[in-house]
């Protein structure tokens, strides 16, 4: 059974901050951002007891990302760990607020009691550490297919690519002769479609596109073998 008492917890810090400037700017293009430097807290060593199992430890995340003042939560039964995220009360922006005693206090009402020598609080920068990782990541990590080591693949990757893309334009060329076929067969659709059309006509495909083709040209056309 869920130890969540059902009673809601409402931030009762409702002052505003006039002098707040919700804007960063960033090589030149501004960006509007809610928070600035807020909290971070880790209860470690927190019981299993309380915690009781895993789902249990699931659905009090999930409540506590209900908060309006959390940012973030992570219970981690496992480690038997609670990391939160959250608008702390001593915070300029003007989004709800809480303190850390208010929040070990709705963990107190779920049942989970935290022991501040078990507690970590540090200042998180909300822009760098949440907005822009999330948004505007330094690099794009990738990984290299199974079975594979991070060179192989470096070495596979542009014979891969290519054949990738010629798979790519072989299945538009194979779905636009479908297309022409139906036309020919449909005249009236066609003339919807295109008032000058005209049956049998020959239009240039997408390899001919590609590789420069003009229309009526003639030749046998192009094909791509593979590597």
């Amino acid at each position: 059974m869920d130890h969540n008492s059902g009673s809601n917890y409402q931030s009762t810090v409702t002052q505003t901050n006039a002098n707040f400037d919700p804007y960063v700017t960033e090589n030149g293009n501004k960006f509007r951002v809610p928070y600035r430097i807020i909290k971070k807290v880790v209860f470690s060593g927190v019981s299993k007891a309380d915690m009781i199992d895993i789902p249990h430890a699931a659905r009090l995340q999930y409540r506590l990302m209900l908060l309006e003042p959390i940012i973030k939560a992570s219970v981690d039964f496992t480690k038997s760990k609670i990391t939160v995220i959250y608008n702390p009360d001593t915070s300029d922006n003007n989004h709800p607020k809480i303190s850390i005693d208010d929040l070990r206090e709705v963990l107190k009402k779920e049942g989970i009691n935290t022991d501040t020598n078990h507690m970590a609080i540090e200042d998180y920068d909300y822009y760098k550490n949440f907005y822009s990782y999330a948004y505007n990541p330094p690099t794009i990590r990738e990984r290299a297919p199974y079975g594979y080591t991070q060179e192989q693949w470096q070495r596979m990757k542009p014979e891969w690519e290519a054949k990738i893309q010629r798979g790519e334009i072989e299945k538009q060329e194979k779905f636009k002769a479908f297309q022409d076929a139906y036309l020919e067969e449909n005249p009236d659709i066609a003339h919807k479609i295109d008032p000058n059309y005209k049956p049998g006509e020959k239009k240039l495909t997408l390899k001919e596109k590609l590789l420069g083709r003009k229309k009526g040209s003639g030749g046998k056309g192009f094909w791509f073998h593979g590597i």
